[in-house]
């Protein structure tokens, strides 16, 4: 086993940053195409009869999910360039662990296979539901649960003050 490098772990240049969230955004763009196409061709083809307009409103549903993630995507992986055209920041790294555009990637997975399994069966829509589920969770450890069960203060120089008065006056009851 090789030992572990020492010092700083190397970081991405700036236009590697760049291509690979191009190819990122692209990669996620040709998966929502492709499931909706997929349920879409499926759903006009084999099942025309049995469509409603619960089934059509989950599938504007998704397809604004698609576009929402697509524009966030781009949104936040915009590179900023000079005047002379000389790249400044390529952006948010979507590739990033940990990081937004992860969260915005889980998204579009989840709602892809969501589609793709809604040809089988409508109740994997369900499935969506994990995405405010999801939501809830990243708000409750990142924000809630941290301030709910944050540790009380330090006692300070006048709570010290206090307590000893309060011991003084057990020791006399006690005598």
């Amino acid at each position: 086993m090789a030992p572990a490098p020492k010092g700083k772990p190397p970081t991405k240049g700036a236009k590697q940053i760049l291509v690979e969230n191009s190819e990122t955004v692209s990669f996620y763009r040709n998966m929502s195409l492709a499931a909706a196409a997929l349920y879409g061709t499926a759903t006009v083809s084999l099942y025309w009869d049995n469509l409603t307009t619960g089934i059509i409103f989950l599938n504007v549903l998704l397809l604004a999910i698609y576009g929402g993630c697509y524009q966030i995507m781009r949104y936040i992986s915009r590179p900023t360039y000079s005047d002379n055209s000389q790249l400044i920041d390529p952006g948010l790294d979507l590739n990033m662990e940990g990081g937004m555009g992860e969260h915005v990637k889980d998204i579009v997975i989840l709602s892809a296979i969501t589609h793709v399994l809604a040809v089988i069966s409508n109740y994997f829509f369900l499935l969506l539901l994990l995405i405010p589920a999801r939501a809830f969770w990243l708000l409750w450890v990142n924000v809630l649960g941290p301030w709910f069960f944050q540790e009380a203060p330090q006692d300070t120089e006048q709570d010290e003050k206090k307590k000893k008065k309060l011991e003084r006056k057990m020791k006399r009851y006690q005598q």
